[in-house]
C-alpha cells in the first residue's frame, strides 16, 4: 500500500472537504476519491460517511487515524535517517519530556552536538509514553525522563540529578507562598506523591504546569510561588526578582536515561551517556538573557 493514500486519508480526515484536500496535497479531487476507495477496499470497510458536502469519519476511520499517522511518521523517519547516510551522515535522535529539557538537556545540547562528527541531530521533546512508544518503534534513540522507562529489550540509566527550590516572588512563610498563586510543575509520578507528603494541607494549586518555563515566565509576570530548578532560577535570585523560600529543603530529582538494548547506535548512546554527565546545569543562555530585562515598576 502506497504511503502516498494515507497522507492523503489523514489529509481528507482533517479538512473533510475533497476539493480543500485536492487543494492541499496539489492533485485532482478525483485522485483524493480514488485513494480512499482504494484504502476502503485495502480493508474492506467504509471509512467516510459523504452526505453532500457534509464528510464523516466513521468509527473505522477514527480508528485508523493512529495507525496512518504511525505509518507516515515512520517512512518520514526513515527517508531522513537513509537520506543522511547517503551523505554519509549518521542520525541520532534524542527525547525527553519538557522538563528535562527546560532543567537540564538544553544547557547540554550545543556540548553533546560538538562532541560527534559527521552526525545529524533531532532534538524532540514528548510526553513519557510517548518517548516509550518511539523507543519501541525505533524512531528515537534515546530518551530521557524523571521518571524510569522500563522494558526487557530496554536499559534505563540514572544520569543525573536535578535539585529544585521553592522559590516566590514575594517574601513569606512556607504556607503563605503556597496560598499565593501557586503553580504547581509536573516533576514525575514520584515528585507527585513526594509532594502530597511534604504538603498535604495546602489548597488546590492556582496553575498546573508540564513545564518549568511556563511556571517560571507566570510567576514572573503574575506572582506566585513554584519548586524551579536551581538552574533556571539562580539569575533571577541575584538580580532579586525572585526569593528562596526559607525553611523548605532542596529537592533532588533524577534523570533517567532510556534506549534499546539492541540500538544499531549504541556506542554513540553510550557517549551521550557520558557527556550528559558532566553537563554543568548553569543557566540557559535564553534565560540568562531573561534576567538582564528591566523589571516593570
Amino acid at each position: 500500500m502506497d504511503v502516498k493514500v494515507f497522507r492523503t486519508f489523514l489529509e481528507l480526515a482533517n479538512v473533510r472537504h475533497f476539493g480543500r484536500a485536492a487543494e492541499n496535497l496539489y492533485i485532482t479531487q478525483a485522485a483524493v476519491s480514488a485513494r480512499i476507495k482504494q484504502l476502503e477496499s485495502y480493508f474492506d470497510t467504509q471509512l467516510f460517511i459523504r452526505d453532500r458536502n457534509n464528510i464523516k469519519l466513521t468509527s473505522a476511520g477514527e480508528r485508523l487515524i493512529g495507525y496512518a499517522e504511525v505509518m507516515v511518521s515512520t517512512l518520514q523517519q526513515a527517508k531522513l535517517e537513509l537520506s543522511l547516510e547517503n551523505g554519509k551522515a549518521l542520525q541520532l535522535t534524542i527525547g525527553g519530556t519538557p522538563n528535562v529539557w527546560d532543567a537540564y538537556l538544553q544547557n547540554g545540547l550545543s556540548l553533546i552536538t560538538d562532541a560527534f562528527s559527521g552526525y545529524g541531530f533531532m532534538a524532540e521533546i514528548m510526553g513519557r509514553e510517548a518517548l516509550n512508544r518511539s523507543l519501541q518503534e525505533r524512531t528515537l534513540d534515546m530518551a530521557f525522563a524523571f521518571d524510569q522507562i522500563k522494558a526487557d529489550e530496554l536499559n534505563c540509566k540514572k544520569v543525573a540529578d536535578v535539585v529544585l527550590v521553592l522559590v516566590s516572588t514575594s517574601e513569606g512563610s512556607v504556607d503563605q507562598v503556597l496560598e499565593d498563586k501557586y503553580v504547581y510543575v509536573d516533576w514525575g509520578t514520584k515528585f507527585a506523591s513526594e509532594h502530597a507528603e511534604r504538603h498535604p494541607k495546602i489548597p488546590a494549586p492556582y496553575l498546573r504546569t508540564s513545564t518549568a518555563r511556563i511556571a517560571l515566565d507566570f510567576i514572573l509576570e503574575k506572582g506566585g510561588s513554584a519548586y524551579l530548578p536551581t538552574s533556571l532560577v539562580e539569575p533571577f535570585l541575584a538580580s532579586g526578582q525572585l526569593v528562596k523560600v526559607d525553611g523548605v529543603a532542596e529537592w533532588y530529582r533524577p534523570i533517567y536515561l532510556s534506549y534499546r538494548k539492541a540500538s544499531t547506535s549504541i556506542d554513540a548512546i553510550s557517549q551521550v551517556e557520558k557527556l550528559v554527565k558532566t553537563i554543568d546545569p548553569v543557566t540557559a543562555f535564553s534565560f540568562q538573557q531573561m534576567a538582564d530585562w528591566p523589571v516593570d515598576e
